[in-house]
């Protein structure tokens, strides 16, 4: 089969021809008919990011497929169904907390890297081998759609947030780094569980017009000085009522003092969730006042990527009605391209666009 391969950090991707993937118990293999490149690839790729990603490796995360063959063990898959192929593949052999990899992209700590020698390879070729449990049924689509369906694997890391603050119909939610893609997909998913509202704080005009263009009046854009005290009070006062919860999508280029302006937005009893890369690459760290969180009651968690459980009430919000894909403006390329499709990706960034290859 064809696959594209990172030989090695900062070289371009090659397209080889490589053995396809064994099946094994507790495995499907899956034909690659759509997977999304994320805006930040080429810093993977490049090494920048410091993901931990052995090479050679056949890169990408996620991906939109039909299933080819199950293993032995496969109760329900059958070849031809659609599915949705989960990156996040989770150790079996610990339920309170299991070792994590995010098949084809990186890994987290030394159990999450032994995970990642068997499920090391992604989605940028013609086939891929998952996790039985990863790989997860949507239903009959066009084939013409599959591209579009890729938002999932934006929508689904924005959706493990709002359900580990536990967003409640009716509440108003602020999404800090709303004009990025991440926080953009945060803004979609709330509106469509019934927040009241969501503030839309950035500089970038432009985007915040078009969120407010595409969601109408729930949603509240506020333009960012880059003063705190100011932005703090400028996003308060946005609000119809007490701010309930916010969630950060920050990148790692944008100063804590951004996402503290924003946390220090909530009301008694708030909750802040924290899945962005503020610090990643260095700089201040993330400060927020002791006497504040305690007296006003206030969570403040992390979370990375999502539960498996929360995939079907994802796909339920889309099966259901409540949350349009025809949001995402698709550039597809093909897998011989897959190097242009990285570098579009990077330039092309942005709420709402998706950049695909395709197999």
């Amino acid at each position: 089969m064809r696959a594209a391969i990172l030989k090695d950090f900062g070289k371009p991707l090659s397209l080889d021809e490589v053995a396809a993937p064994g099946l094994g118990t507790g495995e499907v293999l899956v034909d690659v008919i759509a997977a999304p490149v994320p805006s930040y690839a080429g810093e993977v790729f490049s090494g920048a990011r410091r993901y931990l990603l052995p090479t050679p490796v056949i890169p990408g995360c996620g991906a939109i497929g039909q299933v080819r063959a199950v293993g032995p063990d496969a109760t329900r898959l059958q070849p031809g169904d659609w599915v949705f192929c989960d990156s996040t593949v989770r150790s079996r052999d610990g339920a309170l907390t299991p070792d994590i990899t995010l098949q084809g992209w990186s890994a987290r700590g030394e159990g999450g890297q032994k995970l990642q020698r068997y499920f090391r390879d992604g989605a940028y070729a013609q086939s891929m081998r998952v996790p039985t449990e990863n790989a997860v049924p949507i239903g009959a689509i066009e084939p013409a759609e599959a591209g579009r369906w890729c938002a999932i694997a934006v929508l689904m890391v924005a959706y493990g947030g709002l359900l580990a603050m536990q967003l409640r119909a009716g509440e108003t939610l602020l999404v800090s780094g709303a004009t990025g893609n991440f926080g953009s997909a945060t803004v979609a998913l709330a509106l469509a569980m019934g927040a009241r509202c969501v503030i839309a704080p950035g500089r970038n005009v432009a985007v915040l017009d078009d969120l407010r263009r595409r969601f109408g009046e729930r949603l509240l854009p506020v333009r960012l000085t880059g003063d705190a005290a100011t932005d703090t009070e400028a996003m308060r006062r946005a609000a119809p009522g007490p701010i309930d919860a916010m969630q950060d999508f920050l990148p790692p280029s944008v100063s804590a003092n951004v996402a503290r302006a924003a946390i220090m937005t909530l009301r008694q009893g708030g909750r802040a969730v924290l899945m962005g890369g503020v610090g990643m690459l260095g700089g201040e760290d993330l400060a927020l006042p002791y006497p504040w969180i305690m007296r006003n009651l206030i969570t403040v968690r992390g979370q990375w990527m999502y539960d498996t459980v929360a995939i079907p009430g994802m796909l339920g919000l889309i099966q259901g009605g409540l949350l349009d894909l025809g949001h995402w403006a698709v550039t597809e390329f093909p897998l011989a391209a897959v190097n242009d499709a990285v570098a579009h990706a990077a330039t092309h960034a942005g709420p709402f666009r998706l950049t695909v290859l395709r197999p």
